[in-house]
């Protein structure tokens, strides 16, 4: 079964757009950041940090990983010919906690990655690779810090077949 998924874009004037989805959000696009219009480009990388965020949380507190903190930076190039696509986006989640295991936070990155994050999947099937990558700052009986890349995905390549 398909979930059904709906918007609506009402031109407001000049290039700005008033979208609103089928569960009754809002939102308004256009070119002025100043007054709160978005950036469609702008959106995509975001929605994919906030995918990832959505998957990776709960499967980290599921492996019971004690996190006090939790951020996710994520940096989108676009490149200067037309279509302006996204060519590369490199997601980074930042964990503070105690006692945090590194397998168990890159494995809920890699789960989302590869099986639960819609965005990514169809971010990665296009012209788009996107790096996963981590920083962890573990405090309790074995401080730590650590960082790397868990997995690159895309760019032409579905997520749920790589390896």
């Amino acid at each position: 079964m398909s979930r059904d998924r709906r918007a609506r874009l009402v031109h407001q004037g000049d290039g700005r757009y008033a979208g609103t989805t089928g569960t009754g959000r809002a939102v308004v696009y256009g070119d002025d950041a100043i007054v709160g219009e978005l950036s469609p480009v702008e959106m995509i990388v975001v929605s994919l940090a906030a995918c990832s965020a959505m998957d990776v949380y709960p499967i980290a507190v599921k492996k019971r990983q004690v996190i006090e903190r939790y951020e996710i930076d994520a940096v989108g190039e676009q490149r200067e010919e037309y279509p302006q696509v996204l060519t590369e986006v490199t997601v980074t989640h930042e964990v503070w906690g105690t006692d945090l295991a590194e397998a168990a936070i890159r494995r809920a990155i890699e789960l989302s990655a590869t099986k639960y994050c819609p965005v990514n999947a169809m971010v990665s099937a296009g012209a788009t690779q996107v790096h996963h990558r981590y920083r962890i700052h573990s405090d309790g009986e074995r401080p730590y810090e650590a960082e790397g890349e868990v997995i690159a995905t895309g760019p032409y390549r579905r997520p749920d077949i790589q390896g």
